[in-house]
């Protein structure tokens, strides 16, 4: 902006300023409404579900979540069993949560034992299968 000098230009400035208001507050109220929105919580839970659908290892951290939890509870049923000991259960809970963390943790790895193991099991007698290092097994 231009120093000014008179009264005239005290106006022109003025006159400047009221227009780029007029311009410029419809467009700050939209964007007032739009935040607003943004911040309600039902809008907040929305967008981040949508951000979780999308990340690309989200079926792959299900999945790997899943088996653990599956081989938790498995692992705890056949060690623990059903009890009334207040702690065994304890035990039960605390095996069942190592279990899942270091299942998870090592999901890919269990996953491939567990595929070649089912490929040795189910493969036709006389079939040659090749390891990943490219030998015949």
């Amino acid at each position: 902006m231009s120093t000014i000098a008179t009264s005239e230009d005290l106006r022109k400035a003025i006159k400047q300023l009221e227009l780029q208001q007029a311009t410029e507050w419809p467009l700050l109220k939209e964007e007032l409404l739009k935040t607003a929105a943004s911040l309600k919580p039902i809008n907040i839970l929305k967008s981040t579900f949508k951000e979780a659908v999308t990340l690309p290892d989200l079926k792959t951290g299900i999945v790997n979540t899943a088996i653990g939890l599956t081989t938790a509870i498995v692992a705890k049923k056949l060690i623990i069993g059903r009890t009334f000991n207040p702690i065994s259960k304890l035990l039960g809970v605390l095996l069942e949560v190592f279990v899942t963390n270091k299942v998870t943790k090592n999901a890919e790895e269990i996953k491939s034992v567990g595929s070649n193991i089912m490929k040795k099991i189910f493969n036709q007698p006389g079939e040659a299968e090749i390891n990943h290092n490219g030998t015949l097994l």
